[in-house]
């Protein structure tokens, strides 16, 4: 394979840096202590690639968040009532009789577990939330301190919820993030 010369301004090169340890701090972290032989981080000569990525990655998501707004209010089972239902295999890491609690298949954070209530009961998003739905609501927060404990993440961890197409909400049942492992930034968004 030949080589070829691609110019990068040092500026460039720090974003795509930022841009792997913010999207794949794992990654970063293992290609760092030297444990990630096999799934090198991009070179160089890759870095513009990884940008691109990282871009059509957002997009992507804005484009799934506006395709489940539009068939949000269809009453159709979603994916998460499959995986209550145990028609989709999952990582369960904690259930009880309203709440599951599972690994992300996407995860943004060493830890990244999803808690969905069993029963949506017209809970699609936070924003549809009434005074009925406040047990269930603490409920999960509860469950999600749990979920740190038991994933060790019980000293710094953040809990996410998106609601409605403009924060990227791709699936509404409602559900809650829990994320941890690293340091988080601020602002999140």
């Amino acid at each position: 394979m030949a080589a070829t010369s691609v110019f990068f301004s040092p500026l460039s090169l720090l974003r795509c840096s930022l841009a792997i340890r913010t999207y794949a701090p794992e990654a970063f972290i293992s290609h760092r202590l030297g444990r990630n032989r096999r799934s090198p981080l991009p070179s160089i000569s890759n870095s513009g690639r990884c940008l691109r990525h990282i871009a059509a990655s957002t997009t992507n998501e804005e484009a799934s968040a506006k395709a489940a707004a539009a068939s949000a209010e269809s009453g159709a089972p979603t994916i998460f009532d499959k995986i209550i239902a145990k028609e989709i295999p999952s990582t369960i890491v904690y259930e009880d009789d309203k709440v599951l609690a599972f690994r992300d298949i996407s995860p943004q954070a060493p830890v990244h577990v999803l808690l969905i209530p069993k029963l949506r009961d017209g809970l699609t998003e936070l924003g549809k939330a009434e005074s009925r739905h406040g047990e269930i609501l603490g409920h999960l927060l509860y469950v999600a301190k749990i979920v740190a404990e038991k994933e060790g993440i019980q000293d710094g961890f953040r809990v996410v919820i998106n609601n409605g197409q403009q924060a990227c909400q791709s699936v509404y049942h409602l559900h809650l993030h829990v994320l941890g492992g690293r340091q988080m930034k601020w602002p999140p968004g």
